[in-house]
């Protein structure tokens, strides 16, 4: 008897997963090395107290971040972490050969290690939009294409542009929207009609437990996104601007989310889905500005901004995405982190404008940071379309239609086995 599950999954992700790892474990051997601590052991346990910031954030907020489908949880938690694993190493090598290409050897740091899981969660992000569409093998693919072209996208940001760390690493959330927006659009369209809708109506209900595990998620990046945000920043004022104001943007989005979910339905009822993504837009919207900020009320504004933004593109998706565009966001990436971190880029760029006094060099320094936020989006949606493209051929296999949004199709569930 044949098995039901994808050849893809049963004798290609061995495969390739496997291969990958003995290439990486092998590069690792030979042109890597550990670095020697030069500074005292009270910075070296702050930059690895961030890294555990980062990692929850990473493992446990994205993870439960997508559980609120009925039938995708495991699938949620599990290919987060695997792309997770996978993404950081190759980070770490692609961010050490861009950044000193003639190096013989690529000296591995705490803050190397740092660097590479926030730039990890470009692929999680991304994830979020083609998750329950994809196997592991085109996740595997997607993750590999998506971490080369934003580190591209850095150094073309840090080498010729010449934006500091902070601007380009918290850019990362338009990049990582706009690139899984397109990949999903590329999806859905390679479909047959009509049978894509068709297929979902029930798949992509939600359910009552799955909803608190996804609140959970969303708990786990709002507690830690402070930490984020205020992770590059050089100056201790900076660090500590950038702190007190995401907690500000954080405390106002999550405030405005409720309340005007609550006036969007016609009884006054609270959409979960809703307010679970719009918590979190405060801290990406501060994130560009959080460390010029002086005042709280500037940050507040901002929240109250983001959650109004989040809220409204969350209910509008179905028509907006859906339909028009036939972009399937069940996640609500476009709410929580594109159109949120498209305000934040303007709001830097309105900030700057303001904090320098006019010279000639202000129309140069204006005129960049809107080609760093124009490169982020452009380079997004164009390494999308390739990555889509590349997920379409029938090499990978991918599920059947009628397998979308359902665990069972990568997973074993002994209490279903026959005779229990």
């Amino acid at each position: 008897m044949g098995s039901k599950y994808p050849p893809s999954v049963r004798c290609w992700l061995p495969l390739w997963a496997l291969t990958l790892e003995v290439a990486l474990i092998l590069i690792f051997a030979f042109f890597t090395t550990y670095d020697v601590p030069s500074g005292n052991q009270k910075q070296i346990l702050g930059t690895y107290q961030v890294l555990q910031d980062f990692t929850v954030m990473a493992a446990l907020g994205f993870g439960f971040l997508t559980t609120s489908l009925r039938r995708h949880g495991w699938s949620s938690v599990g290919f987060n972490l695997f792309m997770l694993a996978l993404s950081v190493q190759w980070a770490t090598l692609l961010d050490a050969v861009l950044e000193q290409p003639f190096q013989k050897k690529v000296i591995i740091s705490l803050s190397r290690i740092r660097l590479a899981t926030m730039s990890s969660m470009s692929v999680l992000i991304s994830a979020d939009a083609v998750l329950g569409k994809a196997n592991l093998v085109q996740l595997m693919v997607m993750a590999l294409v998506e971490m080369t072209a934003f580190g591209g996208t850095r150094w073309i940001s840090r080498q010729i542009i010449r934006v500091n760390s902070h601007e380009v690493t918290m850019n990362i959330f338009v990049f990582a929207a706009y690139f899984g927006l397109t990949v999903s659009w590329c999806l859905s369209r390679a479909l047959p009609s009509g049978l894509d809708k068709k297929v979902q109506t029930e798949k992509v209900q939600m359910a009552r437990s799955s909803c608190l595990f996804a609140m959970l998620g969303t708990l786990f990046l709002w507690i830690f996104w402070p930490s984020f945000n205020s992770a590059l920043l050089v100056k201790g004022s900076e660090r500590k601007n950038a702190v007190f104001n995401t907690y500000y943007a954080l405390a106002v989005s999550a405030v405005t989310a409720t309340s005007v979910s609550a006036l969007a339905h016609p009884q006054g009822k609270i959409n979960l889905i809703h307010v679970h993504s719009a918590m979190l837009a405060g801290g990406v919207a501060v994130g560009p500005s959080c460390h010029l900020i002086s005042s709280p009320w500037l940050s507040m504004v901002l929240g109250l901004m983001a959650g109004l933004i989040a809220i409204g593109a969350a209910k509008c998706q179905l028509v907006c995405l859906n339909r028009v565009l036939e972009i399937q966001d069940y996640s609500g990436v476009h709410a929580t982190f594109g159109l949120p971190g498209l305000l934040g880029g303007f709001a830097y760029i309105v900030m700057m404008a303001h904090q320098v006094y006019w010279n000639p060099l202000i129309g140069y320094q204006v005129l960049t940071d809107v080609g760093d936020l124009c490169l982020a989006v452009a380079m997004g949606m164009a390494s999308g379309l390739l990555t889509g493209v590349i997920l379409n051929l029938k090499i990978w296999r991918a599920p059947h239609e009628a397998k979308y949004f359902d665990d069972q199709t990568f997973w074993e569930f002994p209490h279903l086995a026959v005779g229990l």
